[in-house]
């Protein structure tokens, strides 16, 4: 199984090269990881209520879920979709999550809609290029052939 992480600022926008990937491993199963990166706060407060925070999940819309729903629907080699936060800025840091989530693969950065969601949203480019996985990239063919209404018609199916 193929696990991809996939850094996104969770806009259903950032799903319509999903198709063109499935169909890049369609001989494979995948494992998607949606993930925004955030620094770690300097209030103790906040250092200590890390792992019960839900506030970032307000940023991913019902409609985000939905897309995958149906993403994960309409592809069979999709075994899981999942949303996550890493909180860091450090390469060693972000190793370790990579280590812990069995992630094989990042999608290229060229893919992925990627703005900041707050002042606390960090920039994955460098720890990327450094935490040495592959940078999966689409296959130029298959984006020409992708339609420019793919997240709208992922919406439709949802509902």
């Amino acid at each position: 199984m193929k696990n991809i992480l996939i850094p996104t600022d969770f806009n259903v926008n950032s799903l319509t090269c999903i198709k063109d990937l499935c169909r890049q491993y369609e001989d494979s199963r995948i494992q998607l990881t949606f993930i925004h990166l955030f620094k770690i706060s300097d209030s103790i407060t906040d250092l200590l209520m890390l792992s019960r925070r839900n506030k970032e999940y307000d940023f991913v819309s019902d409609e985000f879920y939905q897309a995958c729903a149906s993403l994960k629907a309409r592809f069979p080699q999709l075994v899981n979709v999942k949303v996550d936060f890493f909180y860091g800025s450090t390469l060693g840091m972000f190793r370790n999550y990579l280590e812990a989530h069995d992630i094989d693969g990042v999608l290229d950065l060229k893919n992925c809609s990627l703005q900041p969601l707050n002042k606390m949203s960090v920039n994955p480019e460098g720890l990327i290029q450094r935490c040495g996985l592959d940078v999966i990239k689409i296959k130029p063919q298959a984006q020409q052939a992708q339609p420019a209404y793919v997240a709208e018609e992922l919406l439709q199916e949802a509902v």
